[in-house]
This record gives structure tokens, sequence and C-alpha cells, in this order.
């Protein structure tokens, strides 16, 4: 019984790492968020990827996205969220996948339907 109350604080602490992530990208505090992700963060998209935290943040300081969270789910060493981002007044519905290693954030992949943001860019 032990080992399964071990588990369910482990996957508590990285749910609750993501949220705070979240969080502070809503309120946009990137120092804060990047404090919960490994300097190593890879990111993987619909529209493209990015390896390491400072090139993942320098787009998110760009974008200024927020995130309206629907859904959580978690086990052990990965937290996935249904969510709706906002991109620059276009509510976008999305599913982010996060992975964790030592309470951080070590790659996130995300997917959406990309059409919304395309036809909005012309492509």
């Amino acid at each position: 019984m032990e080992h399964n109350n071990t588990i369910t604080e482990a996957i508590s602490a990285e749910k609750e790492t993501v949220l705070s992530f979240i969080e502070a990208l809503n309120v946009k505090d990137y120092e804060t968020a990047k404090r919960l992700v490994s300097k190593d963060l890879s990111f993987i998209g619909v529209l493209g990827s990015r390896q390491g935290a400072d090139a993942y943040f320098q787009d998110m300081q760009k974008m200024q996205f927020t995130y309206d969270i629907q859904k959580v789910f978690a086990n052990e060493h990965e937290v996935c969220l249904w969510y709706e981002i906002d991109m620059g007044g276009q509510k976008i519905l999305t599913c982010g996948l996060y992975h964790l290693e030592n309470n951080k954030i070590k790659s996130l992949k995300v997917l959406f339907d990309p059409r919304p943001v395309l036809e909005k860019s012309g492509k």
C-alpha cells in the first residue's frame, strides 16, 4: 500500500507542476514557467518543434497564448491537458501531453486542428 501512496503523491506533484506552468504562462510570468521545465525541454507541435527551454520561451513570449483548461489526466510521469488555447483571438481546442522527469517538464507534445490558424494567416 505504501508504494501506491508514493505513486499517487508523485502523480499529484507532477500534475501540480504542469498546472503551475500553465498558470504562469497565462499571467505572462515566463521566469516562473521556465523554472518548471528542463533546460533541454523538447516541444513537438503540429506546426513545428523546438529544442531547449530558451527557444520555446522565445516563442511563448512572442505569441502570448492563454490557456483554458477543460480536463486534466495524469499518470506516472505524464500529465495530459485538454484545453482551449487563445491564439490571438482564436480559441483552438488542443491536447497537450507533458512528460516530466524529476518533477520538471522534460517534453511537451501538442495536437490540434491547424486549419483555423492557417486560414487566418492566409496559408
